[in-house]
């Protein structure tokens, strides 16, 4: 279903170069890089069977998403948000599960984590409370006090976010909340981990741009429209056409309106 082709997109079945002998039951093969390709069937099974967990809990503030890896943050703050969950993104704090004078303590019914290495701390603090674990797991992942293992690839941003994606779709779907046939009308794309960097730079980009249009329609107002005058000729439009000529940004191709030497073409050209 369109579940599989998004997986698929998102690059969910691809592991890693390295196997778990406990994740090879999810290993479809491996292809002639070395990479280990996921079953994405047992994938997909075992999201619908997360899902189930999760909605047998009744006050969903018990169930704890756990991501210490930035490109899991914004997916497990949505997660929390669409099912009513309690996120912690960032630094985990050791003794969170278990040390009760610890400012953040808490005692849920249900941990998931996005990657057992990066969130063993996690793991083995819910281990000491008798928690049950759901936890993202690649090719590689070590699966000690992981109660369901969703096996898929938990390295890239796209496929952290589509995996929390469909889970919250599930969960609102057993709840019935959404149905079942209907598209859900949030996208992935607002689970994906954004770069500040990146953010910033397209902010900037965009501001560019709006001023580049702003300052183009301001030298038009000003010419008067002269430059598109054929009557005026060159020699009093040349002003006029020099300063609404096209503006070209930096490392474009000039090309020529005849492509060869601008000095012959005639004024009807420019």
């Amino acid at each position: 279903g369109t579940g599989y082709s998004k997986m698929l997109v998102c690059s969910t079945h691809l592991g890693t170069r390295n196997l778990d002998y406990r994740m090879k039951r999810y290993v479809f093969k491996r292809n002639k890089d070395g990479i280990n390709l996921i079953n994405l069937g047992k994938t997909w099974e075992k999201l619908m069977i997360a899902a189930r967990v999760m909605v047998t809990i009744e006050n969903p503030k018990d169930i704890m998403v756990v991501s210490q890896r930035p490109y899991g943050s914004r997916a497990v703050l949505k997660l929390s948000n669409f099912i009513g969950a309690t996120a912690v993104a960032g630094r985990w704090t050791p003794g969170s599960l278990t040390n009760q004078i610890t400012p953040k303590f808490s005692e849920p019914r249900l941990l998931i984590v996005t990657d057992p290495r990066t969130d063993s701390q996690a793991i083995k603090e819910a281990a000491y409370a008798n928690i049950p674990v759901i936890a993202l797991c690649d090719t590689d992942s070590p699966l000690d006090f992981v109660d369901i293992a969703i096996p898929c690839n938990n390295k890239g941003k796209e496929s952290i976010a589509l995996l929390y994606y469909l889970l919250a779709r599930e969960v609102l779907m057993l709840r019935g909340k959404i149905a079942r046939g209907v598209e859900w009308e949030v996208m992935v794309d607002s689970f994906f981990w954004r770069d500040p960097e990146e953010i910033e730079r397209q902010e900037r980009m965009a501001a560019e741009a709006a001023a580049y249009e702003a300052s183009k329609n301001t030298m038009i107002e000003t010419t008067g429209g002269a430059a598109n005058d054929d009557t005026t000729g060159n020699a009093a439009g040349g002003g006029a056409a020099g300063t609404a000529a096209p503006y070209y940004e930096e490392g474009e191709e000039w090309t020529g309106a005849t492509g060869g030497d601008w000095a012959t073409a005639s004024a009807d050209q420019w």
